[in-house]
């Protein structure tokens, strides 16, 4: 999914334009992101349906002009499908029925922050699941027309029956038994195609079918044609659906062969004939089928994929002349401890599969750890040579909240490289039950690394040039912050969620500003004027000690005060506007700058700004993807700039991604650009 999929394009219906920004300031500080626009009165309803047809529309039921049952019918012409929250405080019992009645999918009580949040996140998503089934229905129809038309085509004779009537044929089934159209046998049971001999045991067959036994993938006996002379098949069964319902797809085969070949066939086809596991085609048919028996509540299954260490090593140990064989012993290693319950295959050119069944998740932990162990304990012998080798398993318990092929082999793909990116020899098992509880372990661990990183000066900045596309005198640079990590630095997307969580935002705050005005005095001494833009969270606008703590360190290293620039999100200072009005005026009084991140994501940005001093407006980033191709964004740029120029504000669009929007930007009058296209981040040294 791209970054634009996942925007909630969103029209609030609010009589009050400070309400509606609040509900955007909300949902954006949930980490939800949204394109959001507003209407008040049925015009601007309809114009805004007509601009841009909205995904959630958020309508306050105590809406002077607009009532749900208007917007309800506005929205749903032309067959659109949008999700309609309806919102308010202390709704009675008979107000949220009839909310529901007039067309309301859900209901967001406002005053609950968390409560609005879940539910417009949870309408996205039913939202988007619907759109994604329609989606596959259409794929489903098409996919079915072109196996219809195969059917057709098909040389091999087959027909689909449910519950032992043919509901479909093709034409060299028809041809095989002598009738001219499927209206001569449609309806008619399966069993008036077998030969009397032979029709006892078939009807046995067809109530063990329907008792829900899985049919035999081949049985040979005597057919019957329209004019009742009979003639040697073989049916072969697989499950299949006819429009919408479960049935059995027959194919009818003239005995070529014996039954015993048939057999080998069989085999020789599921096989893979280096490790003579199942080959990869077979084995993802059997975890597709442990899914579904899990999905419909048939016993316990994992996964587990295994690959050997270093694999290029020990081929170069062996030869590759050799591969073959090596493969092979891992495969006799691997069969020698699973049950006959137990399935193996081979998925990739080392990568070996088994799906576990009939074991609960501590004897399947077991498993791996007995085969992990055995691995390492076998002596190898290839040729004159003896090795040894260890193995790295990723495996997931497979339950009914993913049972899901593509879910499962995603997990146990990335449980594998987890292992084997902590050195190998590894066992890493996805259990969805202890999910919750690996999580507040893992929160534990990332506090514990916060707190040393405070404690021991273990935070890393980084400078991103911001560069001035009008000529203006100095070098400006955005600070970026990354944690040292055991094994590597960690990027801030990792750690400050966590940190605002547990309250170490200021802390993490005041560092990177005390480590950016040492940076800044190393520059300045070696004769470079330099501003540096530095980010700013909400929770340090709740220290009142932070702006004589700047200017102290500001006057230490005897620096000016406007080469620093604070910047925070518009969402987060819209939700702090107290806050962040007393601190950009305790700033302009210490000659420091302050800028307005994300601007123009509200629905009146420049509002803002009479409560702000702002000096710099970083537009939306949301605007710069593809720009190129976007005029509906470059136009909007356009009046950002205008109108900022007009206030005396200073513009700067950040993630510029090519050299054509670099023109566009300064068509439109931005002052500044950064982006990793212009120059990625570098790593500030910072002397003693």
């Amino acid at each position: 999914m791209t970054r634009a999929d996942n925007i909630i394009k969103l029209l609030l219906i609010d009589d009050s334009a400070e309400d509606a920004e609040q509900t955007i300031s909300i949902l954006r500080n949930g980490g939800i992101a949204v394109r959001p626009s507003r209407a008040t009165n049925e015009a601007e309803l309809e114009t805004a349906l007509e601009q841009q047809t909205p995904d959630v529309i958020l309508a306050h039921i105590a809406s002077k002009e607009l009532k749900l049952p208007q917007i309800r019918d506005a929205a749903a012409r032309g067959g659109r499908d949008i999700a309609l929250i309806a919102s308010g405080r202390g709704m009675t019992d008979d107000a949220i029925v009839t909310a529901f009645r007039d067309g309301a999918r859900a209901l967001a009580l406002r005053g609950s922050h968390e409560h609005l949040q879940m539910v417009v996140r949870r309408e996205f998503d039913a939202l988007t699941m619907r759109r994604s089934v329609r989606r596959l229905e259409a794929n489903l129809r098409e996919s079915e027309r072109r196996c219809d038309a195969l059917l057709d085509s098909s040389r091999d004779p087959i027909a689909f029956v449910h519950e032992g009537m043919h509901v479909r044929a093709n034409k060299a089934y028809l041809d095989m038994f002598g009738y001219d159209d499927f209206e001569d046998v449609e309806g008619v049971s399966i069993l008036d195609m077998i030969a009397p001999n032979d029709a006892d045991d078939f009807k046995a067959l067809l109530k063990r079918l329907s008792k829900g036994d899985k049919p035999p993938q081949r049985l040979n006996l005597k057919a019957k044609r329209s004019d009742e002379t009979t003639f040697d098949a073989t049916m072969e069964f697989s499950e299949a659906s006819y429009e919408g319902e479960p049935c059995q797809q027959i194919t009818f085969r003239l005995q070529a062969v014996d039954a015993n070949m048939a057999q080998e066939l069989d085999a020789l086809r599921s096989k893979d004939l280096v490790t003579d596991l199942f080959n990869r085609q077979h084995m993802m048919t059997l975890i597709q089928q442990g899914v579904d028996a899990v999905a419909n509540g048939k016993g316990d299954q994992a996964l587990l994929l295994i690959e050997p260490d270093d694999f290029r090593k020990v081929l170069d140990a062996v030869g590759l002349g050799n591969t073959d064989v090596i493969l092979g012993d891992l495969a006799n290693v691997l069969r020698k401890h699973l049950r006959d319950t137990d399935v193996a295959g081979r998925i990739g050119e080392h990568t070996f599969a088994a799906l576990i069944g009939e074991r609960g998740a501590d004897e399947t932990k077991q498993l791996a750890e007995k085969l992990r162990n055995a691995f390492s304990e076998r002596i190898f012998e290839i040729g004159k040579q003896s090795i040894s080798l260890t193995v790295s398993m990723g495996g997931v318990l497979i339950g009914e909240k993913n049972a899901n092929a593509a879910t499962v082999l995603n997990l146990a793909t990335s449980a594998l490289r987890g292992a084997q990116g902590e050195g190998g020899n590894r066992v890493r098992i996805v259990d969805p039950a202890e999910e919750d509880k690996a999580a507040a372990e893992a929160n534990r661990h990332w506090i514990s690394l916060i707190d040393k990183a405070l404690a021991n000066n273990g935070f890393v900045l980084y400078y991103q040039p911001i560069i001035s596309l009008h000529g203006a005198e100095g070098d400006f640079y955005e600070i970026l912050l990354r944690m040292s990590g055991p094994k590597g630095e960690i990027p801030p997307g990792q750690f400050l969620g966590i940190a605002e969580r547990e309250g170490r935002l200021p802390a993490i705050d005041r560092w990177v500003i005390a480590n950016a005005v040492r940076a800044i005095a190393e520059r300045e001494r070696a004769g470079h004027r330099t501003t540096f833009f530095i980010k700013l969270t909400a929770q340090s606008l709740e220290d009142q000690t932070l702006l004589p703590w700047i200017a102290q360190q500001l006057k230490t290293s005897r620096q000016r005060g406007d080469s620093l620039v604070f910047e925070m999100p518009e969402s987060k200072v819209v939700t702090s506007l107290k806050q962040a009005r007393a601190f950009a005026k305790g700033l302009e009084q210490i000659h420091c700058g302050f800028a307005l991140e994300q601007f123009g994501s509200g629905l009146n940005s420049f509002q803002l700004l009479k409560h702000i001093p702002a000096h710099y407006l970083k537009i939306d980033r949301n605007f710069m993807a593809d720009l190129p191709k976007q005029k509906e964004n470059q136009d909007r740029i356009k009046d950002i700039c205008e109108q900022a120029h007009h206030a005396g504000k200073l513009t700067v669009a950040e993630f510029v991604e090519d050299a054509a929007s670099m023109s566009i930007l300064f068509s439109c009058g931005v002052n500044f650009v950064q982006g990793n296209f212009l120059q990625e981040p570098e790593k500030i040294l910072i002397q003693g």
